[in-house]
Order: C-alpha cells, then structure tokens, then sequence
C-alpha cells in the first residue's frame, strides 16, 4: 500500500490548516486505496486566531503538532521524523497555517521564507522524483522551494499570489476550483480548492483529483 504524507499546519484555517482541505484529502487517500501519514512540525503557531470573530487571541500560544493531531485523531508524526517513515508522496493542504507556520508568506509577500524543516522535505521528494501535492495557497511553497526547477503550479486565479509565484521562478496557470495542473517539470501537482471555492462540494472535487493523481504518480 502506498503511503502518502500530508504535511499539517494547526487546526484551523485563520492560523493553521484548512479543515475541509485536511479531511478531504485524508478521505481521498483512503478511498484510492493509499495510507495517509499525518505529518506536522513541533512548533509554536505564529499567533491564535479566534475563528468565531477572525480577532487574534493575545497571550495565548499554540504547538502545531498538538494542534494538527486534532485532525488526525492523534495519530501524527514529528516533521523531524519524515525520513524514517518511507512515504511514497507528500500532499500539503492549505490554510492560513501554510502562509503563517510553515512558512511567512502571510506577512512578507514574495520576500518570505519557508520553514528548513518543510523546504527541506518538499526538496528532498522532488529531488527523490516522488509526487507533491499542494493545495490551496500552499503552491506559494513549492514557488519558493522550486522555483529554479521551473515548475509549474496553480492558486486558481488570484493574481497577487500568482504574480508572487512567478517572481519566484515558478509559472502559474490559472486553474478552475474543480481542477488540478500538473507540472511539466517534476511530480508536482496543485488545485486552488479554498482559494476559489465557494463550497465544500466544489474543493471536494479538485482535491480528489489530485489526490488520484498524487497516488497514480507514486
């Protein structure tokens, strides 16, 4: 059975990983017949948002690991850890959390950074020829951590992300909700879910594209 990692962000879309993306990418591995492997760093989120009012939640701290087993039923592994768990894929949903934990895209634009840990990783299966999955907002990573490669990734239509992936060296393709875009160069495949939306059912569609795609490509 093939085993495909799902890089987790927190618990929530303001300050951590998007739910709906999380949950349906999980599903979808399990319906292609593949194992999902949850995967998150042991660190403190950038800030705690509450999700009821969108305000930050002052002096109050978060660990993304503790967070991330929320989603998956506690069954999570160290970040640290990716190496020894033999994966076959990596998928990494959106959120907030791509832009604010596992990298600081939320706040410095096209001159961010991306965690060590997750650009090491995203480097290291792309380098291996194992598939990559990003959705959401997080192909903004796989811009920064790949741009030189050429790769091509979508974030559907949003131009300031867009034009933000292109500075980095990665084309973007514009790309329907319920669609995927697989890179000519490397194994790496996106879907703008949330980015576009509107609902569950039009995310839900994309994401098992390229989840299928993912696995096929594993």
């Amino acid at each position: 059975m093939k085993k495909i990692g799902v890089l987790l962000s927190g618990c929530g879309v303001m300050d951590g990983s998007e739910i709906h993306e999380a949950v349906l990418t999980l599903l979808a591995i399990d319906v292609a017949g593949a194992q999902a492997i949850c995967i998150a760093p042991d660190i403190n989120q950038h800030h705690v948002v509450n999700h009821a009012t969108g305000e930050e939640m002052n002096g109050e701290t978060r660990n993304v690991l503790v967070e991330s087993a929320r989603i998956a039923r506690g069954e999570i592994k160290n970040l640290d850890d990716i190496h020894s768990l033999d994966l076959d894929a990596l998928i990494l949903p959106g959120g907030f959390g791509a832009a604010k934990n596992l990298s600081d895209y939320a706040f410095k634009g096209a001159e961010f950074t991306v965690l060590p840990a997750v650009a090491e990783a995203v480097r290291s299966f792309y380098n291996a020829g194992k598939p990559l999955g990003f959705i959401c907002i997080s192909p903004v990573i796989a811009a920064k951590v790949l741009g030189k490669d050429n790769v091509e990734v979508t974030v559907g239509t949003d131009k300031g992300s867009a034009d933000d992936i292109e500075a980095l060296g990665a084309k973007h393709v514009n790309c329907q909700v319920y669609n995927i875009h697989a890179s000519n160069e490397g194994k790496v495949v996106s879907t703008p879910a949330y980015m576009l939306g509107p609902a569950i059912k039009d995310v839900a569609q994309g994401i098992e594209k390229l989840v299928n795609a993912v696995v096929a490509l594993a």
